[in-house]
């Protein structure tokens, strides 16, 4: 039997060695996408992460004959528990070689490790919040992955259930194509549903116009999306952290914002050309010249990524999120979109599976996050 060895990460050299894992893992396949070097390290660091304010992390490497074999994040949200009542520890950027035995020993421990801290059950893949990336991949690996999404290959939900994880939710994902044109009938509509709730289309030119407007995206996030699995309210410090690393670099083309007679925001909608591509060629480094590719990719695309929509709950009844997608899809249109990709959906969201029954679309993918009762 190989020799297992764990090893805890420490070290700023443990954390890049952390990082780089997958790269070396799945290089130069052909439908795994690269995560930003960099937002990885910034999200994992533990010196000044805001995520640490309320979580417990413990990250682990395995080795197997000297080399890495795998890696797997241990967290205790401890938001999540006050929350939803469950003591429940989480596991998050789990990857490994197709070794049964890596996969036990990383697992088990991550288990040990919540047992001795009085946890009640592990479930994942989840991260710190509902912006880490969540739910592992059991449907659609012949599909080009997201920038959003995890991808993984398909032995390792085999080895999970192997190991007595079972399912707890699932989400889908859709594949969605823009119409020809959207019946004038229905614009008109939506402008008269606006102009009576008083509401309008904030017009602007740059990220740097969104501004004023991030906190109140993420006080809608807590609002709408509070009741969904998992979920916890932001925190401040974590509202600071992804203003700068998401909002800033949104581009007007593809977010929209409601806002009420008193220019506050009601409901808004966010997505970005795809980067899959611009990744694999870049391999997740930004420097010195992958941000080249990445420009490229904003710019010119005929692929598009669907990352948030939301709307206040009392504006709910008017039809909102049904607006902000034509507003969408008129810029899908307009830029020669072929298609663009969801983001996960729980199975059980059918108020937001209904929006797609008006387009071609095809459901394409499927993730699940697992549960261990200990």
């Amino acid at each position: 039997m190989a020799n297992i060895v764990l090893k805890e990460v420490k070290t700023n050299k443990d954390l890049r060695q952390f990082v780089d894992f997958p790269y070396t893992l799945y290089k130069n396949h052909p439908y795994w996408i690269p995560p930003i070097r960099m937002d990885e390290l910034g999200t994992l660091r533990l010196k000044n992460n805001p995520n640490l304010d309320n979580n417990e992390v413990k990250m682990l490497m395995a080795f197997k004959d000297g080399k890495i074999a795998g890696r797997i994040a241990g967290i205790i949200n401890h938001g999540y528990i006050e929350k939803w009542g469950n003591k429940y520890a989480r596991f998050g950027w789990i990857d490994f070689i197709d070794d049964f035995e890596v996969a036990k020993t990383l697992l088990n421990a991550v288990e040990d490790w919540a047992k001795s801290k009085g946890m009640s059950a592990v479930n994942g893949p989840m991260g710190f919040t509902d912006i880490d990336k969540e739910g592992m991949l059991i449907e659609g690996f012949e599909e080009l992955g997201t920038m959003p999404m995890i991808y993984n290959y398909p032995y390792y939900p085999k080895h999970l259930e192997a190991l007595g994880y079972k399912k707890d939710v699932d989400w889908v994902e859709f594949q969605i194509f823009p119409p020809k044109e959207i019946p004038e009938k229905i614009l008109r509509v939506q402008e008269l549903v606006l102009k009576r709730a008083k509401l309008h289309i904030l017009d602007y030119k740059k990220a740097k116009d969104l501004m004023p407007y991030a906190k109140q995206v993420f006080i809608i996030l807590n609002e709408a999306y509070g009741h969904l699995y998992g979920t916890v309210d932001f925190t401040e410090k974590q509202i600071q952290e992804y203003t700068k690393q998401y909002l800033s670099f949104c581009d007007p083309r593809w977010t929209t914002l409601i806002l009420d007679e008193k220019n506050e925001l009601v409901g808004f909608s966010i997505a970005m050309p795809s980067f899959s591509k611009a990744l694999q060629k870049n391999r997740g480094r930004m420097l010195p010249f992958g941000f080249l590719g990445m420009l490229s990719a904003m710019k010119k695309n005929d692929l598009l990524d669907l990352y948030l929509i939301a709307v206040k709950p009392q504006y709910k009844g008017l039809g909102l999120p049904a607006i902000l997608m034509s507003e969408m899809t008129k810029n899908a249109i307009k830029h020669g979109i072929k298609y663009a990709e969801s983001a996960g959906e729980l199975e059980s969201n059918i108020e937001v599976q209904s929006m797609w029954k008006s387009f071609e679309h095809r459901q394409h993918k499927r993730r699940r996050c697992y549960l261990k009762l200990l």
